[in-house]
């Protein structure tokens, strides 16, 4: 535990150091710390879906300097401290975990995350979903509403029952495509969507992850495509479907 202390120790005075030494650092404020932040973060998740585990590091590093930056900015403004975001964080784990500090029994893992929902509604939270903020991506968003609405029962009875709404919503997509009507083609699809998102989460799927998988094997191929056209001296735009694909599909077979 020492040597976690003693590194803990370290980058509180290297920040200090920055904020009153270095012009940048001497300048942020929250406000221009937000996007970086959002930035650092994404470069997480990217860390996280290539398994890249010195990336991961690097990028945890940098998320822990912007938490103490944040807080070093409070601090200065008499609002909080370091010191005061542990706590924090601390005192909520324990509230929210009776199961480990109290003699709150629980069965399984659904129970644990019942049990917390529960408490954060005696804690002030006048909804379940208050703790969703509003600007998270939609995909992201969908995913973690439903999370929350099941962790107090609002879930279907059997996972397969997802597939008929599923489909349920796919035909009355069709039906707005076909009468042309934007608005509400819009609207079922964004249904259509919901309910896809529904079922990644009922067969233990992070949507976000496997979007993100398929958008990166998509990228592969069509780089792929790019490179045996070029080799072969041809052009994409004249070249038709057919002669893609059939690149395409050599493209497959090198995933």
């Amino acid at each position: 535990m020492k040597k976690e202390l003693v590194a803990f120790d370290r980058i509180l005075y290297i920040l200090d150091e920055l904020r009153e030494k270095c012009p940048w650092d001497r300048k942020q404020t929250m406000e221009s710390l937000r996007n970086l932040t959002v930035e650092e973060t994404y470069e997480l998740a990217e860390a996280i879906i290539e398994r890249d585990m010195p990336e991961i590091k690097k990028e945890l590093g940098d998320l822990l300097m912007h938490i103490v930056f944040y807080a070093k900015i409070a601090e200065e403004k008499d609002e909080f401290t370091i010191t005061d975001v542990i706590n924090s964080v601390c005192e909520k784990l324990i509230s929210r975990h009776p199961h480990v500090f109290s003699d709150t029994k629980v069965k399984d893992h659904k129970e644990v995350e019942k049990n917390w929902e529960q408490i954060k509604m005696t804690e002030g939270y006048k909804s379940i979903l208050s703790g969703v903020p509003d600007s998270l991506p939609a995909l992201v968003k969908s995913n973690r509403i439903q999370q929350k609405v099941k962790g107090v029962g609002f879930d279907w009875d059997e996972k397969e029952q997802i597939w008929d709404k599923i489909h349920e919503e796919f035909k009355e997509l069709q039906e707005e495509v076909r009468d042309n009507n934007y608005e509400k083609t819009e609207a079922e699809f964004g249904d259509l969507l919901f309910s896809i998102i529904n079922a990644a989460r009922l067969y233990d799927i992070d949507p976000e992850n496997a979007l993100e998988k398929t958008n990166k094997k998509f990228i592969k191929r069509f780089k792929y495509l790019e490179k045996e056209t070029l080799s072969k001296g041809q052009s994409l735009k004249d070249m038709n479907l057919d002669e893609m694909n059939a690149i395409w599909e050599e493209a497959k077979k090198e995933d």
